[in-house]
């Protein structure tokens, strides 16, 4: 059977290509309009996306068997959990920037686009850097047990959120172009022209802002796809090395990411209307960090001194499914109190 740089054949590869850009153009041209997206519009289009990921499992399940599908679905189950972090951060951004709820899709689109630019990425750097031997691999459980263990310090220690007019792309942009203070329709930039103020609305009353002609402005809108596009960076790092941990198949790896990548638009808004009830789906995401820093450490030892230990990829699904189960049961069974 012909075979693809990336391992697998032309069918495969063109079957992954056409289902993704397919999904992700429907979902596109149904959230064209800034319109709030209400948890059970959230709802049925979390389980469309679903319905992709799983179904592009079936189609390697009947072509390349129980391993190859076990390895990717694996794969895609632990981008989902580990993706659960970043969304949380995602909604303290939108806080801090005061994006209004219809906007928010839009900045979404934009940040899942990043997203899976950089995790191709780190997806090839990745694969690329474990063929110079299991030291690499060491390396990678290292970084993300580091990242298990800050994310259990803040989980106890309660940090305040973060100031993000001190951000690294916040302050990137404001480099490149002056920034409009207020937001003006869904514009990422403005040309003075397009700089409309209703000063006859009251919170508008005292806002003096001199425009420059010529100059082109960044709005609040702007700067936060860049926090967002950097923070995703950021938490690429540990989720890149958690799903190579599962396999080193390129395409393993990068599809599984993709389509759970996709999915987390709608999801971010089902998780925001649910977020005061899973309480503990963090708690969930940190001992699956733990797991991957074992798993990819036991495969680095199992290289180097052949003790024969290995965990293998039903196993891993086993697990990831049971931490996410246990995550959101005992949100509902053991709700966070209230403080009084």
């Amino acid at each position: 059977m012909e075979q693809t740089s990336l391992g697998f054949p032309p069918l495969t590869v063109t079957v992954f290509i056409v289902l993704a850009i397919s999904a992700l153009a429907i979902d596109l041209i149904a959230h064209r309009k800034d319109k709030p997206i209400s948890l059970k519009n959230a709802s049925i289009w979390c389980l469309f996306w679903l319905s992709i990921g799983l179904g592009f499992g079936g189609f390697l399940y009947v072509q390349h068997g129980v391993e190859i599908a076990s390895l990717y679905l694996t794969g895609y189950a632990l981008e989902e959990v580990l993706s659960v972090d970043n969304l949380f951060v995602i909604m303290a951004i939108f806080a801090w920037f005061k994006i209004p709820h219809g906007y928010r899709h839009r900045v979404l689109y934009w940040g899942i686009i990043g997203a899976i630019v950089f995790r191709g990425i780190f997806v090839v750097i990745g694969t690329g850097l474990l063929a110079l031997g299991p030291w690499v691999e060491m390396l990678f459980a290292v970084i993300v047990f580091f990242t298990a263990v800050m994310m259990l310090r803040a989980n106890h220690d309660g940090e305040e959120i973060e100031d993000y007019s001190r951000h690294p792309a916040n302050r990137l942009v404001r480099r490149f172009f002056p920034v409009y203070p207020k937001l003006v329709g869904n514009h990422f930039l403005l040309s003075a022209k397009e700089v409309k103020v209703d000063l006859s609305r009251p919170e508008n009353k005292d806002f003096v802002f001199h425009v420059k002609k010529n100059v082109r402005y960044a709005t609040p809108l702007f700067l936060c796809v860049a926090v967002v596009e950097l923070s995703d960076v950021m938490f690429a790092f540990d989720s890149v090395p958690a799903v190579i941990a599962v396999s080193r198949e390129p395409l393993i790896v990068y599809s599984a990411m993709m389509f759970a990548v996709l999915g987390l638009r709608t999801i971010y808004f089902v998780l925001e209307a649910l977020r005061n009830h899973l309480v503990h789906l963090e708690k969930a995401v940190i001992f699956l960090l733990f797991f991957v820093s074992f798993k990819l450490g036991l495969n680095a030892s199992e290289h180097i001194w052949h003790h024969g230990y290995e965990i293998g990829a039903t196993a891993s699904l086993g697990v990831v499914l049971t931490a996410l189960a246990v995550g959101i049961l005992s949100s509902f069974i053991f709700p966070a109190k209230d403080d009084k």
